[in-house]
């Protein structure tokens, strides 16, 4: 089951790259974007509270 829903992600990934590929851009450059910033605030609330903590 799994390689068949591997295979299906793929195909759509792959097409979506054929048919649109301004538009996968756009979503992977987004979501990079959102991840660094989600990874950043995690980091940062944790700094400021270990700080805290430690103070």
């Amino acid at each position: 089951m799994k390689p068949l829903i591997l295979g299906v992600a793929v195909l759509f990934v792959g097409f979506w790259m054929v048919q649109a590929p301004d538009s996968l851009a756009e979503f992977t450059k987004e979501g990079a974007s959102w991840t660094w910033d989600t990874t950043s605030m995690v980091f940062e609330s944790l700094i400021g509270f270990l700080d805290n903590l430690f103070a």
